[in-house]
């Protein structure tokens, strides 16, 4: 067996630890905002509304595992709700990059399946994704809500949020913790979606 020249054991244990550190101090911060954003999200679905997700590598996976958990179901049974993953449409996402910019390939799909009422889910670590920045525009321009999961300092992203938007910016600053809060988040939200419709 191949025994590593570093320490893995210590690195392992520096991960878990950091991990759950970086979970409880989001508990202590973010549990009001996450009761806010599960409101949001149930409210809009109960009247009809959809929820469209983007995000850039670790976080487009995030935005296309909270669609599939609304569209099937997280935990619970329970009838199917509205949600778009704004990621997973290579053609669409290619076809806009290579016409317009990278920074379109968001923004332009918020602009052809967002309606008033309607909710954005933007993710990004830093808060200084472009094309996520020029999504939460397009979601205003079309009177959505935006719910930003963000870390760092929330970025470019929070200084363009309005006071009826929600940021949860987690409070760490490497983008594996953040990343792990996000997914802890989303998975908190689909669990109380789930309470709300099942």
């Amino acid at each position: 067996m191949y025994i590593p020249a570093v320490d893995s054991e210590k690195i392992i244990a520096e991960h878990f630890n950091d991990s759950i550190a970086a979970k409880q101090k989001s508990l202590e911060i973010l549990q009001p905002g996450i009761t806010n954003a599960a409101s949001l999200l149930c409210g809009c679905l109960k009247n009809g509304g959809k929820v469209l997700s983007c995000g850039n590598g670790g976080s487009a996976a995030d935005a296309q595992h909270f669609s599939a958990e609304l569209l099937n179901r997280f935990e619970a049974e329970r009838p199917p709700l509205a949600a778009i993953a704004l990621t997973t449409d290579t053609s669409t996402l290619t076809s806009i990059a290579n016409d317009y910019s990278y920074d379109a390939v968001f923004a332009k799909q918020v602009m052809a399946l967002g309606n008033g009422g309607d909710i954005l889910l933007a993710i990004s670590t830093s808060g200084n994704s472009s094309n996520v920045l020029q999504a939460i525009k397009a979601a205003h321009e079309r009177g959505m809500f935006v719910i930003a999961l963000t870390g760092c300092s929330g970025g470019a992203i929070a200084a363009e949020l309005h006071k009826t938007d929600i940021e949860l910016r987690v409070p760490a600053d490497r983008t594996a913790r953040i990343q792990e809060v996000h997914l802890l988040i989303i998975h908190a939200l689909c669990a109380i979606v789930d309470a709300e419709f099942a």
